[in-house]
C-alpha cells in the first residue's frame, strides 16, 4: 500500500478513527467471510463488522432481495410511514421470531443504531415506572450516547461524555466477585440504608462482548429475572451484539428460558449490514405518545427488506442455530489446545462469540497484529484489551474457520514462542 493512497485518511479524517489503525490497508471488496484490499490481498474476517455481519459480506440471498427492491423503486426513506417493506418485516417477525417463542412483544423502530435502541429502552422504562435509576453491571457496554454511556462500565469510554453520568448504579456481573453477586444486588435493593434507590430497570448483556466475552450463566440470568419480577423492576436485555444468532439461538437469553420486559436489537438485525434497530416491549409497556421517541432514519426500508429475507432464509428452522453451536465447539477445542500448551491463557465464550484471554494483557494486541499480517482480522476486548475476541460470520464454512484458527494459533506461537 503506497503512502499516497493512505494520506487522505491522515490529513482529512478525524483522530477518532480506530479500527483502521490496527488494520492499515485499503479495503475494496468483500464476499462471505473474506475481504480484499486494493492490492488484491485477501483477509479472513473474524470480526464481521463488530457483529453487524452475522450472515457474511454481500450474502447472495440478501443481496438479491435488496437489488430487486431497489430496481423496482421501492421506498428507501420512510420515517415511520406504513410501507409494504415494513408490513412484510413485522409479519415475518411475528411469524418467525415471536410466535414460535411464545412472545407477544410489540415492535418499535427507533433510530437505526444500537445506542439509540438502548436510549429508547431506558426512556421507556423510566416513563412507565416513574423512577429514574437504572442498574447496570460491571464491564457492561451499551453504546456511546449519554444514556447508553451512563450504563456502560468502561472508564475511558465514560470519560468521553464530558459531563457527569448519573441516575445509575453499577452491580457486579456474574463471576465478577467470584461469589454470589446477585445476593449483593438483592441486599442493596432491599436495604433502606444501602443508598441504592429502587430502579426503573436493570439492563444486562447475557454475554459481555466489549467487556471481554464475559458469559452469564443461565441460572444467574434466571435468578436475575426472578429478582426483578419480585420487585417490579423492568428487565432490559441488550441483544444488540449477542442477538440475531450470535450465541446460537436467535435471542441470546433463550438459553436461560427467561422473558425480558424489553429487548434491544441492532447490528445484524438488518441482515446485510444496513443500519437498523428494534426495541421489543411487552404490550402493556407501550405507553409512548406519538413521536415521543423518533428519528429521521428510523424508516430504513432497504434494511427492512434484507432483514425480512434474513429471517425467512436463516430462521425458519433450527439449522443455523445448530451450526453455530457446532462451530462454537470447534473453536473451543482449538482454544483448549492453546490453553493447555501455553501458560497464562484461558478461554471463554458461547456459540460464535469466543475469547482467548491473556494474563499478560499486552499479548492479546500483539497476537491480533501478527494475525493481521497473516491475513486474519480479529480484535481485542476487555477492560485492558486482554482478550482476543472472535466474531466470525455465522455462515463461515468449517474449512474457513479451521484456516482462521490455524492462523490464530500460529500468531499465538509467534508471540509466546519459547514458552
Amino acid at each position: 500500500m503506497t503512502t499516497a493512497e493512505m494520506t487522505v485518511f491522515e490529513t482529512m479524517e478525524s483522530n477518532v478513527r480506530g479500527y483502521c489503525r490496527d488494520w492499515p490497508t485499503l479495503f475494496d471488496t468483500a464476499s462471505g467471510a473474506w475481504l480484499r484490499d486494493s492490492e488484491g490481498r485477501d483477509y479472513l474476517d473474524f470480526f464481521a463488522g463488530a457483529g453487524a455481519l452475522n450472515y457474511g459480506h454481500n450474502n447472495p440471498v440478501l443481496k438479491a432481495a435488496l437489488l430487486d427492491y431497489i430496481a423496482r423503486d421501492g421506498i428507501t426513506h420512510g420515517l415511520d410511514m406504513s410501507t409494504v417493506a415494513k408490513r412484510d418485516l413485522l409479519q415475518t417477525i411475528d411469524r418467525v421470531l415471536l410466535t414460535p417463542r411464545g412472545l407477544d412483544h410489540k415492535v418499535q423502530f427507533p433510530g437505526p443504531t444500537g445506542a439509540n435502541a438502548v436510549e429508547a429502552a431506558l426512556k421507556l422504562a423510566r416513563k412507565v415506572t416513574g423512577r429514574t435509576t437504572v442498574l447496570n453491571f460491571t464491564n457492561a457496554f451499551h453504546g456511546m450516547t449519554l444514556g447508553a454511556l451512563a450504563v456502560t462500565g468502561n472508564a475511558a469510554k465514560r470519560a468521553g461524555a464530558g459531563v457527569p453520568l448519573s441516575h445509575v448504579n453499577s452491580m457486579p456481573f456474574d463471576g465478577y466477585l467470584d461469589g454470589d453477586e446477585l445476593s449483593w444486588m438483592e441486599r442493596a435493593l432491599d436495604d433502606g440504608s444501602s443508598g441504592v434507590d429502587k430502579p426503573a430497570a436493570v439492563i444486562v448483556e447475557t454475554v459481555q462482548g466489549e467487556g471481554g466475552v464475559n458469559v452469564a450463566r443461565p441460572q444467574w440470568l434466571r435468578r436475575l429475572a426472578e429478582l426483578c419480577s419480585a420487585r417490579d423492576i423492568l428487565l432490559i436485555v441488550d441483544d444488540v451484539q449477542m442477538g440475531c444468532g450470535r450465541t446460537g439461538p436467535f435471542f441470546s437469553f433463550e438459553v436461560a428460558g427467561i422473558t425480558p420486559d424489553i429487548v434491544t436489537l441492532s447490528k445484524s438485525i438488518g441482515g446485510y449490514g444496513l443500519p437498523m434497530a428494534l426495541v421489543l416491549m411487552r404490550p402493556e409497556l407501550d405507553q409512548w405518545t406519538p413521536g415521543e421517541h423518533n428519528g429521521t432514519f428510523r424508516g430504513n426500508n432497504p434494511a427492512f427488506v434484507t432483514a425480512t429475507a434474513a429471517l425467512e432464509h436463516f430462521w425458519s428452522d433450527g439449522t443455523l442455530a445448530e451450526s453455530t453451536a457446532a462451530k462454537g465447539d470447534r473453536i473451543q477445542r482449538s482454544f483448549t489446545e492453546l490453553v493447555d500448551r501455553y501458560p497464562g491463557i484461558s478461554t471463554r465464550g458461547r456459540g460464535l462469540v469466543q475469547g482467548l484471554v491473556f494474563d499478560e494483557a499486552s499479548e492479546a494486541g500483539k497476537v491480533c497484529h501478527v494475525a493481521f499480517e497473516q491475513g486474519l482480522l480479529v480484535e481485542t476486548s476487555g477492560a485492558d484489551d486482554e482478550v482476543v475476541k472472535l466474531l466470525p460470520p455465522l455462515t463461515i464454512t468449517d474449512d474457513e474457520l479451521d484456516h482462521g484458527l490455524g492462523v490464530l494459533a500460529g500468531s499465538v506461537e509467534a508471540v509466546r514462542g519459547g514458552h
